[in-house]
C-alpha cells in the first residue's frame, strides 16, 4: 500500500538528530502532571474498568449460575459447542495448511484446540477492553488534560486534550486521537498504514477540533518508548502526525504511573477480587460441547461414521464459503 503524504502539524517536536525520539512531539513543551492519582482511587478507576470490560466481552466460554438445573447446563455446553463450531470455521488462518492439519484428525481433537484457541481470544479481548477503560479513566483523573472523551469511533478509542505550556506561543490546546492496542503484534504488517490512515481521518474530519492534532497508537502491554511507522520499501513515514507508544511511555503520559506500577496495580485488585484464572490448556471440556461440536461437524459433511475429518477437500470448501444453513441453532 502505498504512503499518503499528509501535511505536518504544527506542534513543537524534538530536534535534536541524536534523540531516538528525532521529530516526534516534544512533549516537554506540554502541560505536565501536577501530581499523581491517588493509589486508592487508581484502584477503584481498575475495579470498575475490570467490570465494564467484564459486562463488554467475557473472558471465559463456560458461565454458569450457580443454581443452574442439569438440563440448563446440557442447554448451555450444547449452545456452545455450536459457537465453537462458528469459531472454527470464523477463525481459519489458511484454509489449505487447517484441510491438512485436521486430516485423519478426531472431532475431540480439533474441539478442543479450537475451544483453547477461543478462551485465548476472548481473553485478549477482555484484556483490551480493561485497558482502554483504564487508559481513559487515568487520563481523566490525573487532571493534565483539557478534556478526555470517549469518541465512539471503530478507529479511535478516545480523545484527550492538553494545552501547551507556553500559551503565548500555541493558544490552541494539542488534540490527542488514540487507539488503544494490547500489543504490536495485534495488527500485522500490511494493515498499519490503512489503519494510521483511518485514525488520521478521524482527526482531520473533528468539526470540533481547534487547534493541532496528533494521533496516537497507545500499546498497553509491551514494554518500550514511542516511534512513527516508516514504509519499508521507501523508507518513508506513514505520516508524521502519528506515533506508537509503547507501555513505558503511554502510561506514564497518561495516569502517571509506569507499566510495572500499573500492571501491579491490577493484579492486586485481581488477587482481592477474582478467583485465579485456570489455564486454558487445564479447563475440563465437557463430552456434551464437544459431541455438539462434532455434530454440526458431521452436518457439515467434514467427518466420517467415527467422527473422524476423513476428506482433504472438503474443509477447503467449508473454509472458503459461507457457513452453511443448519437450522435454527446455528
Amino acid at each position: 500500500m502505498a504512503s499518503r503524504k499528509t501535511s505536518p502539524q504544527p506542534y513543537p517536536r524534538v530536534n535534536d538528530e541524536a534523540r531516538r525520539d528525532y521529530s516526534l512531539l516534544d512533549d516537554s513543551q506540554l502541560k505536565s502532571h501536577s501530581g499523581k492519582i491517588a493509589p486508592a482511587t487508581m484502584r477503584k478507576l481498575i475495579r470498575s474498568a475490570i467490570y465494564n470490560a467484564n459486562k463488554k466481552s467475557s473472558r471465559v466460554i463456560l458461565k454458569l449460575t450457580d443454581n443452574a438445573s442439569q438440563e440448563e447446563v446440557g442447554a448451555v455446553y450444547a449452545k456452545e459447542g455450536r459457537e465453537l463450531f462458528k469459531y472454527f470455521h470464523k477463525y481459519c488462518g489458511d484454509p489449505a495448511s487447517t484441510a491438512h492439519q485436521v486430516y485423519k484428525k478426531h472431532y475431540t481433537d480439533i474441539g478442543r484446540e479450537q475451544f483453547r484457541n477461543r478462551t485465548l481470544q476472548k481473553e485478549r479481548m477482555n484484556s483490551g477492553w480493561r485497558y482502554q477503560y483504564l487508559a481513559i479513566d487515568a487520563a481523566t483523573c490525573s487532571n493534565r488534560f483539557k478534556s478526555v472523551s470517549d469518541i465512539g469511533a471503530a478507529e479511535a478509542d478516545f480523545n484527550a486534550i492538553i494545552e501547551f505550556q507556553d500559551r503565548t506561543r500555541y493558544p490552541d490546546p494539542l488534540s490527542l486521537y488514540v487507539s488503544v492496542k494490547n500489543r504490536r503484534n495485534t495488527m500485522g504488517g500490511q494493515d498499519w498504514p490503512k489503519a494510521i490512515h483511518a485514525l488520521e481521518n478521524v482527526a482531520k474530519t473533528d468539526k470540533n477540533r481547534r487547534g493541532p492534532y496528533c494521533c496516537v497508537f497507545g500499546i498497553t502491554m509491551d514494554s518500550g518508548g514511542r516511534h512513527i511507522k516508516y514504509n519499508q520499501k521507501t523508507s518513508a513515514p506513514y505520516s508524521v502526525n502519528t506515533e506508537v507508544w509503547l507501555s513505558d511511555y503511554f502510561w506514564p503520559f497518561f495516569a502517571n504511573y509506569s507499566y510495572e506500577e500499573i500492571m501491579t496495580f491490577v493484579l492486586d485488585e485481581l488477587i482481592e477480587t477474582e478467583e485465579p484464572e485456570r489455564i486454558s490448556v487445564y479447563i475440563e471440556i465437557p463430552t456434551i460441547l464437544l459431541d455438539a461440536f462434532g455434530k454440526a461437524c458431521q452436518e457439515a459433511g467434514l467427518l466420517d461414521e467415527e467422527g473422524y475429518f476423513n476428506d482433504r477437500h472438503q474443509p477447503v470448501r467449508f473454509f472458503c464459503n459461507k457457513l452453511p444453513r443448519m437450522g435454527k441453532r446455528l
